[in-house]
């Protein structure tokens, strides 16, 4: 009976211990994302953001391959102001690029823009998304 006890004791401390390390193992299961954690890097210039020197060199690297004039995917054009101030103004640019619930995160080959550049795009949308 004693025998009984003691390997009941030891299963239950070993099933404590296993329960206790899956939960400092697991603790950070969500979507954080680089930008909501670190919006603003001291590296990353996102006082002088304009459309000509910033936004549109972010969109050539990232989205132009997918969604160009000549291509347009989802009828998204980012390869133009024109184009790409309408997904700026309606929320769909923002939404796919910080992956917002509702959205395709973009961009679509799994790749996340950094969080100087979205950065960078959120203050060019607050600012109205000039043409500059």
């Amino acid at each position: 009976m004693e025998l009984l006890k003691h390997t009941h004791m030891k299963k239950l401390i070993a099933g404590t211990l296993f329960l206790l390390l899956l939960l400092f193992l697991f603790p950070g299961c969500y979507n954080d994302n680089e930008y909501d954690l670190y919006p603003y890097s001291s590296a990353c210039d996102s006082i002088n953001v304009t459309y000509a020197q910033t936004i549109a060199p972010i969109m050539a690297a990232n989205c132009n391959s997918c969604h160009s004039t000549a291509v347009a995917s989802s009828d998204v054009i980012t390869d133009s102001y024109a184009g790409l101030s309408i997904v700026a103004l309606n929320g769909s640019l923002w939404g796919g690029v910080h992956a917002e619930p509702g959205y395709v995160p973009m961009p679509n080959d799994g790749g996340k823009l950094s969080a100087c550049d979205l950065g960078k795009i959120k203050k060019w949308i607050n600012a109205g998304a000039p043409n500059n």
